[in-house]
């Protein structure tokens, strides 16, 4: 979605990393949008390391609800969680939090990427990216998991 596209009741939600605008989750969050006709789109923010700790520290108490995290703040997201899913604590890594109640939460979508990959010796790092995108895509905005447009995707 370009900028000029955004519009008021466009749902957004933010993508983290040290290149978010041109990074991977952006990309492929935004084309399974696209792809499904869904009026919303992933907002990068690109910050370094030096921002981390504060963008974190005061997220729950920003307008941020959603964020996906790019692989360089996958981990230290954990110490920031307030509640995480069972698969963040066993990775040690949190794909997306959301803000409930105050509270941030941590999720890892690992497992549930397992759970849909049939053949998991043919599945790359940038096909598990996709499917988590895909995955997120469906939880927050109702987009279809369609394992067929991974291909085009990457």
């Amino acid at each position: 979605m370009k900028p000029e596209e955004i519009k008021p009741d466009t749902q957004l939600c933010t993508i983290l990393g040290y290149n978010a605008q041109t990074g991977k989750c952006r990309k492929y969050f935004n084309a399974i949008l696209k792809e499904n006709g869904i009026n919303a789109t992933g907002i990068a923010l690109n910050i370094k390391d030096e921002h981390f700790d504060t963008t974190m520290e005061n997220v729950a108490d920003s307008k941020v609800d959603k964020m996906i995290l790019e692989q360089e703040f996958k981990e230290g997201a954990v110490a920031y969680c307030d509640i995480m899913n069972s698969a963040a604590m066993t990775y040690n890594s949190v794909d997306y939090i959301e803000i409930e109640d105050g509270n941030v939460v941590g999720e890892c979508l690992d497992d549930k990427v397992d759970e849909l990959v049939k053949k998991p010796e043919f599945v790359d790092e940038n096909m598990r990216l996709a499917i988590k995108m895909m995955l997120l895509a469906n939880q927050w905005y109702g987009a279809k998991i369609d394992m067929d447009l991974i291909p085009t995707l990457i």
